[in-house]
């Protein structure tokens, strides 16, 4: 037992230490880096030269990002954008072209994560993002002889998400962006008035559709890893590992050897073992040495045999003065392998002399309750008349009796305890 206990703590420890070397690689085993294509409508607001609007949103605006996750809740990525501004949606406004181009650097945070969809989604997410870049206004019509204008934007914008696959997303995406230092209005026909200029001039609003594509060796991208689920996972994957190792040390036959290296589960109690949990018997005689000297003081010897006129062997002497007796392990009443040649012997006997009777008599060791072993002892008699009438034979030839304990033996002695856990025959 000690052996088994300091096999399960060394086991516990190593699993701990373990666990401790390999949580930041466990909790980080996610993708960070994808791609984001998309495109859609755009929106400019103010302001625009007389005879010049867009009504709504107008074709067509794109974007190309790269965005990589610090972990599961924040990331940051850079994106390039293309507006193409003309009056397609401005019924009755005079025509004219512009072209927008921005780069812009965001810091990305996963609200998805943040608010812990994962308890009722793996499907759903949520990003919101905002950041700063620069921006490029080419005037193309009606004035294209004009200078670009250089801006700096500011873009804040939120990203619903609808993962597809383990490596897809779609996502659906609107951006505020506000350019600073506009000079001129939108179709670059006039310049913008200081003292006219609006809280809004030169806000842009783009709405998008497309797809996130997910770079990286793992199965899962941060977007949809959650902590605590990890966390969960790991704590389960070490509870079935210990309730493995648990399970690998169980010591059925309690000789010193787990279950799981035992290539003799059964062996008795009290028998010296080798590593493999086999007992010892140098002779091959089929009985555990450290019992041997034990059980020749009841099993007949050689020279104790009593030749008859016939030549033959007594038999029932044999059986009567106690030489042939079936044992059992303790608290059992399912005899030990050994002793069935003991029953086999019985039964043998009573087959070549039918007029024969036999009396079944029980016996327990003096450890536990009288009454409980004076029970146990009648049931392991009937256990060997069950195994006899299984052989062949006649139930109405064996009578049980329970004799209960055994004092005849020092109680605290197992070998010669094991002596008196038996059942021996009366022929009749």
């Amino acid at each position: 037992m000690k052996k088994i206990t300091l096999t399960l703590c060394l086991a516990l420890a190593g699993l701990i230490l373990h666990a401790q070397e390999d949580t930041s690689q466990a909790y980080d085993q996610y993708n960070k880096w994808s791609i984001e294509l998309s495109g859609g409508l755009h929106k400019p607001t103010t302001p625009y030269a007389d005879g010049y609007f867009i009504r709504g949103a107008s074709p067509f605006q794109g974007s190309l990002g790269v965005r990589y996750m610090f972990n599961e809740k924040f990331g940051i990525r850079t994106v390039l954008g293309y507006t193409n501004i003309d009056e397609d949606n401005g019924e009755g406004s005079l025509p004219f072209e512009s072209t927008y181009y921005r780069g812009t650097l965001e810091g990305v945070v996963n609200m998805g994560n943040v608010l812990d969809f994962s308890d009722w989604t793996d499907t759903f997410g949520l990003l919101i993002h905002a950041g700063a870049g620069y921006s490029r206004l080419d005037f193309k019509a009606p004035n294209d002889n004009l200078d670009a204008e250089n801006l700096a934007n500011i873009s804040v914008g939120i990203t619903p998400q609808i993962k597809i696959s383990e490596r897809v997303a779609f996502n659906v995406d609107v951006t505020m962006l506000g350019n600073v230092g506009l000079q001129r209005t939108w179709d670059g026909t006039a310049p913008i008035v200081e003292a006219n200029r609006k809280f809004d001039d030169g806000l842009l609003y783009n709405f998008s559709a497309g797809l996130t594509v997910y770079l990286g060796k793992n199965d899962r991208h941060a977007d949809w890893f959650s902590m605590e689920d990890a966390r969960e996972s790991k704590i389960e994957e070490l509870e079935n590992r210990l309730a493995k190792i648990e399970t690998d040390l169980i010591d059925t036959d309690q000789d010193g050897v787990p279950d799981y290296l035992d290539r003799e589960p059964n062996t008795m109690s009290g028998v010296a073992v080798n590593t493999k949990g086999i007992a010892v018997d140098k002779n091959e005689n089929g009985i555990p040495d450290e019992i041997e000297s034990s059980l020749d003081q009841r099993y007949v010897n050689e020279e104790d045999y009593v030749r008859n006129t016939g030549g033959g062997l007594d038999v029932k002497s044999l059986l009567d003065k106690g030489y042939v007796n079936v044992y059992f392990r303790f608290n059992s009443t399912t005899p030990e392998t050994y002793s069935l040649e003991a029953i086999n012997y019985l039964a043998t006997y009573m087959k070549e002399n039918p007029s024969a009777n036999a009396e079944l008599i029980g016996y327990a060791d003096e450890i536990g309750d009288p009454t409980y072993n004076k029970n146990l002892s009648e049931k392991r008699a009937a256990k060997v008349k069950e195994i006899l009438v299984a052989s062949g034979i006649s139930g109405n030839r064996l009578t049980v009796t329970g004799n209960g304990e055994d004092t005849s033996v020092e109680k605290g002695s197992a070998p010669a305890r094991q002596l008196v856990r038996r059942v021996t025959f009366k022929l009749k």
